[in-house]
């Protein structure tokens, strides 16, 4: 059996994705050389991004296991190295491309297609994060592109209830997320020294943290961006609407009447900003009877059709309720386990709800305001 050619072996390994870029190993200059021998056995060598990459592994088996298709080889090698200073700096450019300051935010340029959702409430404790994280996992399910950033930097628990525990990936001063559940992910608990420590920053602070996370990190082409935000309206929501004022807000409260009216005092602040309100979500919306599938209103009814009703009259555009998501233990012990509810029981009434609110989220069409289209006056 003859050898493998050059151009075989190149085919096989433009199969091989970066796991953190999503992008072939020999598009992104990842491969230095490549050697055959008579005998049909193959030599790889990969250049990291960096030293230590934690996911060096997965690229050698990826590697292996496309080389190992080819027709003709015996045997895989594969050699790690790492990028040099300027192989990084041509990678960062190659990623980011050469338009405009490295620093601006991709989301706000004109010819962005991704829709960015602000996940916001008005107070602690309505389950403003698992509704977050379950849009997200539903919508990067239906083959949607989705990142999160965590930008409750106090009350951090998006990595947790993602399962995403790795640690961030630096290529020059762009950041690489960790990815769980096919979402990309950022957040400073990714950060932080191990263990429960607080984060005790004041608003510059807290601002430049939201600015690195938008400006800094490797987004890639991004269908959603959803920001899980800190409850009510401090300096990141404001630093939100500053920085990204073409995101929407989604508003989540619960039933209860007191948790509805501090929603409402969250969601007027579109009326200062000049912000877009997607809708309210009414989360623990009641709890369906064991025994007789009625439904038990265990913090009352009608929060989030109030909300709903009253952001309308102040806002003068309507705000529809987008769902009403039950009670559901299992909810909670998938964001204690790392596993979205919308991927482990899809079928559970809680997932249902959840997931018919991503699917009309993700249908709604984006405006073409801004984008250059390229069109020109015909000659006379």
């Amino acid at each position: 059996m003859a050898a493998p050619t050059q151009d075989q072996v190149t085919a096989a390994l433009a199969t091989v994705n970066d796991p953190e870029i999503r992008r072939p190993i020999t598009e992104l200059d990842m491969v230095e050389s490549v050697e055959i021998s008579p005998e049909g056995m193959v030599s790889v060598r990969i250049l990291l991004t960096v030293s230590g990459c934690p996911l060096k592994d997965t690229i050698i088996r990826e590697t292996t296991a496309a080389v190992s298709k080819v027709e003709g080889v015996t045997g895989v090698q594969v050699d790690l190295g790492v990028m040099s200073t300027e192989q990084r700096k041509g990678l960062q450019t190659k990623l980011r491309g050469d338009k405009g300051p490295e620093k601006e935010i991709q989301f706000n340029q004109p010819g962005s297609l991704t829709r960015v959702f602000a996940v916001a409430s008005g107070k602690g404790g309505v389950g403003k994060s698992s509704v977050t994280v379950n849009l997200a996992a539903a919508m990067a399910a239906s083959g949607l592109k989705v990142g999160i950033v965590d930008a409750d930097i106090y009350g951090h628990s998006v990595p947790r209830m993602l399962g995403a525990a790795e640690r961030p990936t630096k290529v020059e001063d762009m950041i690489m997320p960790p990815m769980a559940h096919d979402i990309k992910v950022i957040s400073v608990g990714m950060f932080k020294p191990p263990g429960n420590s607080a984060v005790v920053w004041r608003g510059p602070m807290l601002d430049r943290a939201l600015h690195q996370f938008l400006a800094d990190v490797y987004w890639g082409d991004l269908d959603i961006l959803l920001l899980d935000l800190p409850p009510g309206t401090g300096d990141i929501a404001i630093s939100v609407a500053q920085r990204l004022p073409s995101a929407e807000l989604l508003i989540v409260t619960t039933p209860q009447q007191a948790a509805a009216e501090v929603a409402e005092r969250a969601g007027s602040i579109a009326a200062q900003t000049h912000q877009q309100i997607a809708g309210v979500i009414e989360n623990m919306s009641y709890l369906p009877c064991p025994h007789c599938q009625e439904r038990i209103p265990v913090f009352g009814e009608g929060g989030g059709q109030d909300v709903a009703d009253a952001l309308t009259r102040t806002l003068g555009t309507r705000v529809p309720l987008l769902g009403q998501i039950p009670l559901d233990t299992r909810l909670r012990e998938g964001g204690d386990e790392g596993k979205p509810l919308v991927l482990t029981d899809p079928d559970a009434p809680a997932a249902a709800e959840l997931i018919k609110i991503a699917a009309g989220l993700s249908k709604r069409g984006s405006s073409i305001k801004g984008l250059q289209l390229g069109l020109s006056p015909a000659g006379r």
